[in-house]
């Protein structure tokens, strides 16, 4: 009797050759009674208007990922930057000679020769050096890339640190100091190099600018804050050759460490065309012109001090810079930069006036230190001014030139004003001697207040 289809027991279907048992959901299989499941990683799929679309699924953050927030401090934020450790790091290393070869260089000359005058000479003919050699460097590492530049001017510039410390050491003819210290010359400005790396990597963001150059110019200070202390105390300590050792290689040291950060370095701009120099951009002149004047301020008020007080008490001024530079990052910069110079410079003149009348009651030291302290805290924000403006008046393919060219009218300045408060405390007395950096102030603010056309340049 045929059994009829309804009738039959159920017999499984054999799996065929491709087909497989079904799998326990994921789900099932991990789950954990201290872990919520993953979700899966294929979208969900649903029907819109009789096509099927899917949708991604956003997984949960994770407990840190939850926790990471932006950090409210902006050199935090700025540090954060990728690369940006890495080079700072090296930069510092390669700037903190800068406060201590000058410096070395004068101890060892003068103990070796006993003549303060010969040691002040070979620093300045070095200083007139660095002043004609370093816009070429400049333009170097502009056109060629600042790795391919800055190492081998910095291996012949600590060459040139090294003969001076070896013709010192053997007594050599004192022609041959001049020309030794004059071949560190071609040491790069590596301040500059920095600045334009964060010009690159925030470029269209002036507040990140703000605070970069901020911070680099309270780097500046803090170098040359620490770099005079820690020569003197090296060559005092050791042998009068120790501090030029220790800055060449510190020197050498830092600048390798920079350049071998590629990621964050400036793309060289290929130039079709001869591009003009940076001394041409309208306004340009003016603004080195107010860098000239600045210098004097900051080399008349050192030589002063000095022979008011001692060198120890510089590095107040230096201290109350420095402070000043990072409260100054950290605060919202007014859109006109223009304004915020003349600002800056109005308040430099007046606060060069404290020190002064200090000198002239005869005040106590502590007193000047405090003066002297309160001068230097409209140096920094002056400065971080002057090169936003630079910035924004350079192409962004000769940057590293026009940061240059300001660095340097700021060592000519330097010069200028050391020999007028030196002139000014041989022939009047140290308390005359402090009009020297105030008149350089007032004369920075005229020449900033009748060049009018710079806070209108190009911005980068």
């Amino acid at each position: 009797m045929p059994i009829s289809p309804a009738a039959r027991p159920a017999v499984p279907a054999r799996p065929g050759p491709r087909a497989r048992p079904a799998a326990a959901p994921r789900s099932v299989l991990r789950s954990r009674p201290d872990r919520a499941p993953a979700p899966p990683a294929t979208p969900l799929l649903a029907v819109s208007g009789g096509q099927l679309v899917a949708a991604p699924r956003s997984a949960p953050m994770s407990g840190d990922r939850r926790r990471a927030r932006p950090s409210a401090n902006p050199y935090l934020r700025l540090l954060a930057t990728p690369g940006a450790r890495a080079f700072t790091a090296g930069n510092l290393i390669a700037r903190l000679p800068m406060g201590m070869l000058s410096v070395s260089a004068v101890i060892m000359i003068a103990g070796s020769r006993g003549s303060y005058a010969l040691a002040g000479a070979v620093t300045a003919t070095g200083l007139a050096a660095t002043a004609l050699v370093a816009p070429f460097t400049a333009r170097l590492v502009d056109r060629l890339g600042q790795a391919r530049v800055a190492v081998p001017a910095t291996a012949l510039a600590v060459l040139g640190s090294l003969a001076l410390m070896l013709c010192v050491h053997h007594d050599a003819p004192a022609w041959t100091l001049f020309a030794a210290y004059a071949a560190t010359a071609t040491t790069p400005n590596t301040g500059g190099m920095s600045r334009a790396r964060w010009a690159h990597l925030h470029r269209g963001d002036p507040a990140a600018l703000h605070t970069a150059n901020s911070f680099e110019q309270a780097a500046d200070e803090l170098c040359f804050m620490l770099g005079p202390v820690l020569a003197a105390t090296l060559c005092g300590a050791l042998f009068p050759e120790a501090g030029t050792l220790v800055g060449a290689v510190l020197l050498m040291t830092g600048v390798l460490i920079f350049a071998a950060q590629r990621a964050t370095e400036p793309p060289v701009t290929p130039r079709t065309k001869t591009v003009a120099s940076p001394l041409r951009t309208p306004g340009m002149p003016a603004l080195l012109a107010v860098f000239l004047a600045t210098g004097a301020v900051f080399g008349a008020l050192e030589v002063v001090s000095i022979a008011h007080a001692g060198g120890a008490i510089l590095a107040l001024q230096a201290a109350g810079s420095c402070a000043a530079g990072l409260l100054y990052g950290s605060l919202r910069p007014a859109r006109n930069a223009r304004l915020r110079l003349l600002l800056c410079l109005a308040a430099m003149t007046a606060l060069m006036s404290l020190p002064l009348l200090a000198a002239a009651a005869s005040a106590a030291l502590p007193v000047l230190a405090l003066c002297l302290l309160l001068a230097g805290a409209a140096t920094a924000p002056t400065m971080v001014t002057g090169m936003t403006l630079v910035q924004r008046a350079t192409r962004p393919e000769q940057l590293n030139e026009g940061m240059t060219l300001a660095v340097t009218a700021l060592l000519g300045g330097v010069a200028a004003g050391a020999a007028a408060g030196g002139w000014l405390v041989e022939h009047a007395g140290t308390a005359p001697g402090y009009t020297a950096p105030m008149a350089a102030a007032a004369l920075a603010l005229v020449i900033a207040a009748a060049g009018g056309g710079y806070g209108r340049g190009r911005r980068t």
